[in-house]
Order: structure tokens, then sequence, then C-alpha cells
């Protein structure tokens, strides 16, 4: 899988012992294990690991709360940040509908049940491991015609403003929520650029310690500190001509922002142990899933730093605002992992389903949804039950729910947790209702919600909702 003959790389995070003794009886003969008792322990090992893993199998219930899910779904997150194309699975006796459905929404791609058969297991495994090759490495430009795919008025504005970026010297900030594609508007940046025959390399600023992503940007001396035996380049050396694009910039200790600060100020560097500066002039893309002005206003991201990196700044939007571009990036997946799994049909009722949801985990979930269906259902026609299955939340048909009885506390315990979009899925939740009822006629749904005409009509475009019928 990897192509240089190494075994695939799997990181076991369980807080059981006997647990992690067995799967590695059985998984050991065909895989090279990374394990872990807990989620900090599971980050240390990743930052330490020399090569990262291609699959991540996790517990929900970890310590310092094993009895509930809140460690596990932090963990899925954070293994993102690490890997962005990981293939998580979760192993955990917490199946609960809810907990399934959190996790799968969050990115990872299968919830296998304990107690499990370790055959099972291994399939599920393998699957995983195929679709990795049927995905390939994928270079920037590889595809850029699908990369920023849709129709949406939204999504225009983005590729239009990657166009005009393209090929200017300054930093640009990639704003969006997590499984939105920032890193693929950053390829597509890179792709249109004059930089295009050059490198573009990724360093994400939450996967490695302070003080060796200090290293990780400018390089080190040989003996700049232990275990540095030679001399090394940075990724800011490395990417000389090229493009650096780095992931959770947020993420970024303060003491290095003034590093990087001088660097985007006038290219200068220096490396770890070394009293001679240097210059690059690889261009920065800049990402990230947090509001920086927030960071800065609690004294956690430098604000000079700040205006430096958002002179020029690009808002990825969530699935949810971009209309009926779920369809064609569903064609695209399907077309993706055809050699893997057979196409499925969408049955009218579950159409119309996938079309008023409100899609939390944004394109990776719609991607993991197309993948579960093409694998469970090949070549068939889905039912809206069916569809019902790998869904977390249906806002439109439980938004009342959702205000009273939902489990509000371990929402917003999850990562990437936004009240805005929590706030806005239940807007259009209701505006939608309200116009089901009104039988598209705007001026009812007004009446029904309470609010006039106008401010609905409002309401509706910032929602890029399509223009109701109008009517007393």
């Amino acid at each position: 899988m990897t192509g240089t003959g190494e075994r695939p790389l799997l990181l076991l995070v369980d807080d059981d012992e006997l647990i992690v003794d067995a799967l590695g009886f059985a998984l050991g003969d065909e895989f090279d294990l990374l394990t872990a008792g807990s989620r900090q322990a599971a980050v240390e090992t990743l930052r330490a690991a020399p090569r990262q893993p291609a699959l991540a199998l996790v517990d929900l219930g970890l310590p310092p709360l094993p009895h509930h899910p809140d460690e596990g779904f932090a963990l899925i997150g954070e293994l993102f940040a690490f890997n962005p194309h990981m293939k998580v699975l979760v192993l955990s006796g917490q199946n609960e509908r809810g907990n399934i459905q959190h996790a799968l929404t969050l990115g990872a791609v299968d919830f296998v049940a304990k107690p499990c058969d370790a055959e099972l297991l291994r399939a599920r495994l393998r699957h995983q491991l195929m679709l990795l090759e049927a995905e390939g490495p994928g270079r920037p430009g590889d595809h850029d015609d699908e990369l920023l795919a849709g129709t949406s008025s939204a999504m225009a504005t983005l590729r239009a403003l990657v166009e005009q970026f393209a090929d200017t010297p300054f930093p640009v900030l990639v704003e969006g929520e997590s499984g939105s594609g920032k890193e693929l508007v950053a390829q597509c940046l890179h792709a249109a650029s004059g930089r295009r025959d050059q490198r573009m390399l990724t360093l994400n600023c939450a996967a490695f310690r302070p003080e060796l992503l200090e290293a990780q940007l400018f390089g080190h001396a040989r003996g700049a500190f232990t275990g540095a035996d030679k001399a090394r380049a940075g990724f800011f050396e490395e990417a000389a001509g090229g493009t650096l694009f780095l992931d959770e910039v947020g993420e970024m200790p303060l003491d290095l922002q003034a590093k990087f600060l001088r660097v985007l100020e006038n290219g200068e560097y220096y490396r770890l142990g070394e009293t001679s500066s240097r210059r690059t002039d690889a261009r920065v893309v800049a990402a990230t899933n947090r509001d920086l002005r927030e960071r800065v206003r609690a004294g956690e991201f430098r604000a000079d730093l700040f205006h430096r990196l958002t002179v020029l700044t690009l808002n990825v939007p969530p699935l949810r605002s971009r209309g009926d571009d779920w369809r064609l990036l569903l064609e695209r997946f399907q077309r993706q992992y055809a050699d893997s799994i057979k196409p499925f049909v969408l049955a009218p009722d579950a159409e119309a389903q996938l079309a008023r949801y409100s899609f939390p985990g944004n394109v990776r979930e719609l991607r993991n949804i197309v993948i579960r269906l093409g694998a469970k259902y090949p070549g068939q026609t889905v039912s809206a039950s069916q569809l019902a299955a790998e869904l977390e939340f249906d806002y439109a048909e439980a938004a009342p729910a959702m205000a009273t009885g939902g489990d509000l506390a371990l929402r917003i315990r999850s990562p990437g947790f936004r009240l805005d979009r929590e706030l806005e899925a239940l807007e259009r939740a209701y505006i939608e209702t309200a116009l089901a009822l009104g039988e598209g006629n705007l001026s009812k749904a007004a009446r029904l919600l309470g609010v006039n005409r106008t401010t609905l009509y409002s309401r509706l475009a910032r929602l890029g909702l399509g223009p109701a019928a109008d009517g007393a």
C-alpha cells in the first residue's frame, strides 16, 4: 500500500491492555502497530512516530472519562490534524446509535462494536486500505476541474478569488469549518500560480510539540538539540520557489509566532543552532478552523501576525450553504471510488432527505457517506431509512427536538463545535419548515414565523436558500 515495501501502520488506542494484546496478536502479522491508552498518549505517540499511520482504530471510552465518549470524539478530530487522509475506525462498546452517527460525522469511516470477530475487523481494515489505494497520493492540479466543484454562488465567488490571489506574493489565510476543503483550496492556489511546477509542502502546526515545530519550520544545525545528529533543512527552505501550506496555524505557539512574522515580512529566518540568517521565497498559505480574532482577544495569537496573515483571506463555505453542490460532489465521489465500490442510486425520498440535511461534517462527511452506502448497497437503490442510518442529525425534521431534548452537552464538547453553525442550521430548519407549510408562499411563511416578509427574504438570501413564491 505504501509503495515502499513497508507494512501499513495502524494506530490502536484503547485503555484495556487485554484488548490491546489480543488485537496485537490478531493483527500483528499484517500491520505494524502503534499503541496508546489515552487521547494524550495517542497524540504524543503520533508526534514521535517516524511515519504517520494510514489507519487508526480507536475506542470512544478513554481515560479520564472511560464511561463517556467525549475523549474518543475529541481524538478523532485530532487524528485528522495529523493526517486528513487517515482512515479512522471506531472499536467501542459504546455503540448507541447517537454515538455511531456522531463518530461518523466527525470523519470516522467505520464503527465496529465490541466484542468483535478478529477476522471481521481484519476484513474492514483491509477494505479501508483498498480505498486508500483507490484514492492514490494525488498531486496539486491533478483534478483542478473537480477540486472546487459546485455551481453555487458561494463556490463561484471562491473560485474567482482563488484565480485573483493565485499569483500574488502575499500570504493567504484560508478559513473554514473542519472538513470543508481548506487544503483543496490551498492546492488550487498553488496549481493556478506560476509556482505550479515547484513543490507544495504541507505542515500541520497542531501535529508537533512547540520545540519540534520550530525545527520543522526553520531547520536546525547539527547538535542544536538532543538527537540532532546532523543538520537538517526546514520546510521554509525546502519549499523555496514553491508553496508552504501551514494548516491549523492558530495552534502555533506564541513565542514561535514572532519568528514566523519575521519570515512573512522579509523572508528572513534562522536555523536552530545557527547565527547566520537565511532567506526564503516560499509563498505561505495558512489555514484555520478557529476564530483567530477570538484567539487575539484571548492573548493566544499575536495581533500583528493576525493583520499580516489576513491581508488576503479566503472563506471556504460549509456544504450546507452551497445549495445543490452536494449532488455534484456525490457524483464525483462515486466516480472516484468506482474501482472499489459499485455506484448506488438514491431513492426519491432519500434524495429529498439528503437535500434537507445540514452536513455538520461538511464535504468529508459526504465523502464518507458515499463510501459507506457504496460498500453496504453496491449497485442498489438506497431508501430513506437506509440513508437515515448514516446521518447524524436531520435538522430540518428535528429542530424542535434539538432545541429542547437534544444532547446539548455532548454537542458542545464535540470537536469543532461552533455556536453560529448550530444556530444557522436551526434557523434554516424553521424557515424551510415554514415554507413547506406555506406551500412555498413567502408571505404565508413569514406570518407563520412571526416576521415581516422583507426580514424573511433577507434571511433566505443570507442562508443561500432559493427564492420563494410571493403572494398574500
